[in-house]
């Protein structure tokens, strides 16, 4: 039988790395990324109020260069008081999303302030690249949360923007999103509306410390998160979502070990298959302690009861659909469970599946 360990991460994570990515790379090139922005590059031109093959003399001899790393500086305040800087865009800024259209530099900013209000947007910004004479193109991530709604779900949205200039004026004339959770990226896209809709259920993620992640990439069936180092407490367990170990961890958090210190609880509590001078010592032979160091990981959340089966199989899907996107997943994996069962309606249980990648890249 395979063994499996009943990790619960019990100190603060190291310190996170900063929230922008700046000019980061992460290793392993997935095809689906290149091929979709390939496809998607006609229609981004055909919507541009720009020809990517005006002649040279025409323009005012724009320096895209500069428009780059101005957009590495002024994008990261897109939703912070101080905002982007609209003299960068024509008064007739063509905008499109797949759900989203305006065509003017006031609807733009309108839209851009409905979603600070509505979802306190977190904005983070991967890389800025030259992609045609006339175009640039940005990777990033944006995290939001619905306040309008108790139970604040959180929307989790990644892509790129490909952005094209006005050789006339030396502004950006266009600001086409594509994200990465959709095949169909045209307005208006039902396909896009109802990834939204599906982001808006509940789950029940307690008020306590976890793991510091970053979300990297979000598809129609997984996240990739980068994990900072933490620590966890393990015990020896002989199945992937069952209980046997557990009350030797939760006897550790509740003072049995060397100085009889209660630490502090966090959450998830990590249960993994396999085929740190800062905590006291445990008293127990099964309990024992290892610093996690941290990495890319594949991630499908899912909400009930994550019982043996339901676990393999959801493991067994997200290997699947990794292999196919051309990624590398390690053997093994991780079932994250945040909620007490005791305490927890199945139906907002937050459990996830985690596989670790041998290594990635958003280029």
């Amino acid at each position: 039988m395979a063994t499996t360990q009943l990790s619960l991460q019990i100190l603060r994570p190291l310190p996170a790395a900063s929230q922008t990515c700046g000019r980061q790379s992460y290793g392993f090139q997935s095809r689906n990324s290149a091929i979709r922005t390939r496809k998607n590059l006609k229609w981004a031109l055909r919507l541009s109020l720009v020809d990517q093959n005006q002649p040279q003399s025409q323009s005012r001899g724009v320096d895209v260069k500069q428009l780059v790393d101005f957009l590495y500086d002024d994008l990261p305040h897109l939703f912070d008081d101080q905002g982007i800087d609209r003299t960068a865009y024509d008064e007739r800024v063509k905008f499109r999303d797949p759900i989203t259209k305006h065509d003017s530099i006031s609807g733009y900013l309108f839209n851009i302030t409905l979603l600070k209000n509505l979802f306190r947007p977190q904005f983070f910004l991967h890389w800025v690249k030259q992609t045609g004479t006339y175009e640039i193109t940005t990777r990033w991530t944006m995290v939001m949360k619905f306040m309008l709604l108790p139970w604040k779900p959180e929307l989790v949205f990644t892509g790129t923007s490909i952005m094209g200039i006005n050789p006339q004026t030396g502004k950006f004339s266009s600001h086409l999103d594509f994200w990465d959770s959709i095949g169909n990226n045209n307005y208006f896209s039902l396909e896009g509306l109802w990834n939204v809709v599906k982001q808006l259920r509940i789950y029940k993620t307690p008020d306590l410390e976890t793991p510091r992640y970053q979300i990297l990439k979000r598809t129609a069936n997984y996240e990739v998160r980068k994990y900072s180092p933490f620590i966890v407490v393990e015990a020896n367990g002989d199945k992937l979502s069952g209980s046997n170990g557990f009350n030797d961890v939760t006897g550790y958090i509740f003072g049995k070990n060397s100085t009889m210190e209660k630490i502090p609880m966090t959450t998830p509590v990590f249960t993994q298959a396999t085929d740190a001078g800062f905590l006291p010592n445990p008293n127990q032979e099964t309990i024992s302690i290892r610093r996690v160091e941290g990495g890319i990981a594949a991630v499908d959340k899912f909400s009930g009861k994550p019982t043996e089966a339901i676990v393999y199989q959801k493991e067994k899907a997200l290997r699947s659909c990794l292999l196919k996107d051309g990624l590398k997943p390690k053997m093994g994996c991780l079932l994250a469970r945040y909620n007490d069962p005791g305490r927890t309606w199945e139906f907002i249980m937050r459990n996830e599946v985690l596989i670790w990648l041998e290594e990635f890249s958003l280029e």
